[in-house]
C-alpha cells in the first residue's frame, strides 16, 4: 500500500469518526452507534473508501496499542467503594463467566447457525460489556452511584478474561492448543502473568511520576505514561499473547491509587486520548464488515442477540445478586444494560482475519454476528437507558449524588459507602 493511500485511509477514518461525534453531540444520540454506522458507510458495506486489511500487520499492532490505552484509562478511573459493591462486581462477573458463556454458545449454534467451535469463540468475545460504551451512557443519563461504578467495573474485569479465553479457543480451533487442561493453564498463565506484570509496571510508573518535581508539566507525565504503557503492552504480547489487556487494566488501577502521582491531572488528558482512540477504532473496525456477512444471519442472528439481551443477561444478574442489598429497580436496570464495546469489535476483527487466512469456514459469519451484537445492544440499550433509569428513579438530580428512590417494604438500597 502506498504512503499516499495509507494517509488517505486514516484521513477518511478519522474524519468519519469526528463527523459521527459531532452528529452525536448535536442530536443527543449515542456516539458509539453513529461511529459504527460511519464505519459501515465508508467501508465494505457502503462506499468502499476504507479497507482495513490494507494496513496489513500494522492493523493488529495499531488496534492493540489503542485498546491498551482505553483499558488503562478504565483502570485509572476504576472506583469500588464499599465491600458490597466489590462483592456485587465479583459475583456478577463469575455468574456471567459461567452462565452467559454457556448460554451464548448454545444460542449462537442453534439460532445463528455457527459451528460449535465458532460458537464458543463468539461466546467468549461477547462475554464482557464495554466500559468504553457503558461510561458515556452512565455519564449522559446521570446514573446515580453506585450502579455506574458496578457496571463499569464489570466490563473492566470481564473484558481481559473474555479476550484471553477467546484467543485460547481460537488456538484450539486452529489446532495450536489441545485439551481443556491446556486451555485452563493458558487462561491462568496469561491472565495471571498479565496482571502481575501490570501491577509491577504500574508501581514503577507511579514511583517515577511521584518523584518528578512539581514544576514538570503534566505533558511530560503523559508522555512518560504512554511510553511505559505501550512498551509494557508490547512486551506482554510478545511473551504471552493477549496478556497485555489485563496488564493495562492492572497498571491503570495501581497508578490511579498511588498517592502523589497527580493521577487526577493525567486523567483528563488520557481520557481525551482514549476517546480519540475510540473515534479512530470504531469506524476502522466497522469498515471491515460487509452486508454479505450480516444479511445471511437473518432472523436467526437477531434472535440470538435478543436471547442474550432479554433472557441470558437478566438471569445472570438475578442469580448473582441474590442475597445482596439491591432492590428490584436496580436489578432490573443492571439486567438490561449490557452494551458491547471497542474490545469486542477489535477482537472479532482480528480473529476473523486469522480464521480467513487459515481457511476456516464461517469466519465472516462470526464477525457479522459480533457486530450485529454490538449494533443491537448499543442501539437498543443505549437509546432506552435514559428513559428506563428515569422511570425507575435511578438518576441523580443536579448536585445530588444519591439514589433518588426510597426503599420499599423489604427493600434495602445498595449504598456506596455504608455497607
Amino acid at each position: 500500500m502506498t504512503p499516499d493511500r495509507l494517509g488517505l485511509l486514516w484521513g477518511i477514518t478519522v474524519f468519519a469518526g469526528a463527523g459521527a461525534r459531532l452528529l452525536a453531540a448535536l442530536s443527543g444520540l449515542q456516539a458509539v452507534v453513529l461511529l459504527l454506522l460511519s464505519g459501515l458507510l465508508i467501508g465494505r458495506s457502503g462506499l468502499g473508501l476504507v479497507e482495513p486489511l490494507d494496513l496489513g500487520l500494522g492493523l493488529e499492532t495499531t488496534v492493540g496499542l489503542l485498546v491498551s490505552l482505553v483499558l488503562f484509562d478504565g483502570g485509572l478511573n476504576l472506583r469500588l467503594p464499599g465491600d458490597t459493591i466489590k462483592a456485587t462486581v465479583l459475583r456478577i462477573s463469575l455468574a456471567r463467566l459461567v452462565l452467559s458463556f454457556g448460554a451464548a454458545m448454545l444460542a449462537a449454534h442453534w439460532l445463528a447457525g455457527l459451528g460449535w467451535s465458532l460458537s464458543a469463540v463468539y461466546s467468549a468475545i461477547v462475554l464482557s460489556t464495554g466500559p468504553t460504551v457503558v461510561t458515556p451512557i452512565v455519564q449522559q443519563i446521570r446514573l446515580a452511584s453506585p450502579l455506574g461504578d458496578v457496571l463499569e467495573a464489570e466490563g473492566l474485569v470481564l473484558e481481559p478474561i473474555g479476550a484471553v479465553l477467546a484467543l485460547l479457543l481460537l488456538e484450539q480451533l486452529l489446532g495450536d492448543l489441545y485439551g481443556w487442561k491446556g486451555l485452563a493453564i493458558g487462561l491462568l498463565s496469561r491472565l495471571g502473568g498479565g496482571v502481575l506484570i501490570g501491577l509491577a509496571v504500574g508501581w514503577l510508573l507511579s514511583e517515577v511520576l511521584r518523584r518528578l518535581p512539581p514544576e514538570h508539566s503534566v505533558g511530560l507525565r503523559l508522555q512518560i505514561t504512554l511510553g511505559v504503557l505501550f512498551l509494557m503492552f508490547s512486551i506482554c504480547e510478545w511473551l504471552l499473547p493477549e496478556s497485555g489487556l489485563p496488564a493495562s487494566v492492572a497498571a491503570g488501577v495501581v497508578v490511579g491509587r498511588r498517592p502523589s502521582t497527580q493521577a487526577a491531572q493525567l486523567d483528563e488528558l488520557i481520557r481525551e486520548l482514549a476517546s480519540l482512540a475510540i473515534t479512530m477504532l470504531f469506524p476502522l473496525l466497522a469498515a471491515d464488515v460487509s452486508w454479505a456477512e450480516l444479511s445471511p444471519l437473518g432472523w436467526g442472528g437477531i434472535s440470538c442477540v435478543l436471547v442474550l439481551m432479554v433472557l441470558v443477561r437478566p438471569v445472570a444478574v438475578g442469580v448473582s445478586t441474590m442475597g445482596l442489598p439491591l432492590n428490584w429497580r436496580q436489578r432490573l436496570f443492571m439486567g438490561w444494560l449490557a452494551p458491547r464495546g471497542i474490545v469486542t469489535a477489535a477482537v472479532a476483527s482480528l480473529f476473523a482475519i486469522r480464521l480467513e487466512q487459515a481457511g476456516v469456514l464461517g469466519a465472516g459469519r462470526l464477525q457479522g454476528l459480533v457486530f450485529l451484537t454490538i449494533l443491537m445492544t448499543v442501539g437498543l440499550q443505549g437509546l432506552s437507558a435514559q428513559p428506563l433509569a428515569k422511570a425507575l428513579g435511578l438518576t441523580q438530580e443536579d448536585g445530588d449524588s444519591s439514589v433518588q428512590t426510597a426503599p420499599e417494604a423489604g427493600e434495602v438500597l445498595l449504598d456506596s459507602g455504608q455497607q
